[in-house]
């Protein structure tokens, strides 16, 4: 959940570098540091704050050499101080790392370091890793600085990824992967490394993608790949990047969010035109297995939990989502049942261990990912990837509205090998789904000023339910998500149903509920729903309602309300997720929020 960043080249790297860390800092941005390697030393420049901040005051782009590293933090081990930023220097101070990961034996490590006479600068678990290297360089006659890199990797327990640079060998980038992501790009008369493609994806579309025990040794005129036990040589395939680096700024917009937001048209149209025979696939999967599962954490479990309800209504099929942090303790996955993983990085940390331990006990896998080469992409049996594009915000729009609509489409895909669906439902369905996207931009362009009216009025209220039923309670969920991650307000979702049991409590005249209204058409869900809004009336609580039923509209039973397009009831929840994203976003706006770096929060979790 930090960014890492490493050009080894024939030219100064310094300001490359710069650019390449700030298109990580969506990955932390608590702190940030930059190594360079010049004739004499490395040279080391570190603090807290944003990049272009630190950037400033530490004079980055005075740093001369050719070969660098560098990082962006998100802190797990030890508070945010200059000291505990990275990069991390040995003793000498002829070495330095970078690392992303968590390593959990470090305290085990650090006591064997200190007797040794190795001397700690940080509280973090990163450091070890420059002591521990320094310490074999000298635990064997002769070492190798690659055979010394590739000892210490191999007594680190947990998660890793590190890049390297030293004195000792002024044109090398060392680094090495387990559990964490890490990619090789390759350029002319100089090369990368990173934590993701944005690092360099201004530079080159040529990437090695590393895999679990494997370390790299990287010139500017080459590289090789090689497993850290045993330090045998591994071809590497080279991947051609489809992405463009205009595709990762801002494009006119004043935030990563809003020009997110504004793309999830584009993003419903690519993942509709995966092709029919990967959801075909990944039917037969779910309808041949004993016991299917979907998961994910975070945004991902509530896109899971649509799809648990889409599966449900289109198909018949009973596919329970569960969150990947409780995965292990509540779905004894074992063979012949299936498991679908959900995550935009394909690096999500509670994802990977649930689908770790899934293949160990035999279920077939697959995952619907955004990223091109992920590990979940390469450790599932199948995967969809999604094709949104890089999504830089922290807040995740555009990738999780794209795979709510992977899995609807999944759902009408089930369905129809079932039998659930006859042929004119499924052609209807699709075509509910391809209209969408023109429903939503034509929502964002025309009603836009109408939601930030609305937030605008709302703003300053702290305590919010959201709540919903049927394939809106999902939405209830992740909405309430959005609110709590950009704007730090108090937002807690919930099914209507379930109000009525102790949370109702909780309402007065402060708290304010916004209630997802279905259509009249589905009568049953929306009379229930309607119920729930003549509780919260009864107790003097105030609804800010979100619906499409012109009969309701300035109804006695609301505060207030955002009017929706009509939708089909199959797509309408997502338009109202779409409205529920942008007025999240602009109750940030009005309370002067981070809008793309929001406090305590990173863009892929690759921690526990």
């Amino acid at each position: 959940m930090c960014g890492i960043s490493g050009i080894v080249s024939s030219r100064n790297v310094s300001k490359k570098l710069l650019g390449s860390i700030q298109n990580l800092e969506y990955r932390g941005y608590d702190s940030c540091g930059m190594a360079v390697l010049n004739e004499q030393n490395a040279q080391v420049k570190k603090n807290v704050g944003y990049v272009a901040d630190v950037a400033e005051k530490e004079l980055f782009t005075t740093l001369d050499g050719n070969v660098g590293i560098a990082h962006t933090r998100w802190a797990t081990h030890g508070g945010v101080t200059q000291a505990n930023a990275h990069p991390h220097v040995s003793c000498s101070g002829r070495l330095a790392i970078v690392h992303n990961g968590i390593i959990s034996n470090y305290r085990e490590l650090k006591a064997v370091l200190r007797k040794k006479k190795h001397r700690f600068a940080s509280e973090t678990d990163s450091e070890v890793i420059a002591h521990l290297i320094e310490e074999r360089l000298k635990g064997k006659k002769n070492s190798s600085i690659e055979n010394a890199f590739m000892a210490a990797l191999m007594e680190l327990d947990g998660s890793y990824a590190v890049a390297m640079i030293t004195i000792d060998k002024p044109g090398i980038i060392y680094c090495g992967k387990y559990e964490s992501p890490l990619i090789i790009g390759l350029g002319k008369d100089e090369n990368y490394v990173g934590s993701d493609f944005n690092a360099f994806i201004e530079y080159t579309k040529d990437t090695i993608i590393m895999d679990d025990g494997e370390c790299a040794i990287i010139s500017s005129d080459g590289y090789e790949v090689k497993k850290v036990n045993g330090a045998r040589s591994v071809p590497k395939k080279i991947t051609t990047l489809e992405w463009d680096a205009e595709m990762a700024k801002k494009g006119g917009f004043p935030h990563y969010m809003l020009k997110e937001i504004h793309e999830q048209p584009d993003s419903i149209k690519k993942v509709m035109a995966v092709n029919e025979k990967d959801y075909a696939e990944l039917a037969e999967n779910l309808i041949s297995a004993e016991n299917a599962y979907l998961t994910g954490v975070g945004t991902t479990f509530y896109v899971s939990q649509l799809g648990q309800y889409c599966l449900a209504s289109e198909a018949g099929i009973m596919a329970p989502a569960v969150s990947s942090d409780e995965f292990l303790e509540i779905a004894p996955a074992k063979k012949g049942d299936f498991v679908l993983a959900v995550s935009q990085s394909g690096e999500t940390y509670d994802t990977l261990r649930a689908l770790r331990a899934a293949k160990k006990a035999g279920p077939k896998t697959a995952a619907i990912v955004n990223v091109v080469g992920s590990s979940m992409s390469r450790l599932t049996d199948k995967v969809v990837l999604q094709g949104s594009g890089p999504e830089i915000c922290v807040i995740s729009t555009k990738a999780a509205v794209s795979q709510m609509i992977a899995l609807m489409r999944l759902a009408i895909e089930t369905g129809a090998l079932t039998g659930h669906l006859n042929v004119a439902s499924k052609k209807r369905r699709i075509n509910e789904l391809k209209k969408l996207p023109k429903l939503i931009s034509d929502f964002l362009n025309e009603r836009s000023a109408f939601v930030r009216s609305l937030a605008q009025k709302h703003a300053h209220h702290f305590d919010w339910l959201f709540i919903g039923r049927g394939k809106y309670y999902p939405i209830a969920l992740e909405a309430a998500l959005k609110v709590k991650e950009v704007a730090y307000l108090h937002a807690e979702g919930m099914p209507a149903g379930f109000l009525k049991h102790g949370t109702i409590a909780l309402i007065d005249d402060r708290v304010r509920t916004l209630v997802f209204i279905p259509s009249e058409k589905e009568k049953e869900l929306f009379k229930l729903t309607m119920g729930s809004v003549e509780e919260i009336m009864a107790r003097g609580g105030k609804v800010v309602a979100f619906h499409s039923s012109r009969s309701l509209t300035k109804s006695k039973f609301f505060k207030d309300e955002l009017v929706l397009p009509d939708a089909p009831d199959y797509v309408a929840p997502i338009l109202s997720l779409v409205a529920a994203q942008l007025f999240s976003y602009f109750i940030a706006i009005e309370l002067n929020r981070n809008i793309d770096k929001p406090r305590a929060l990173a863009k892929s979790v690759t921690v526990a």
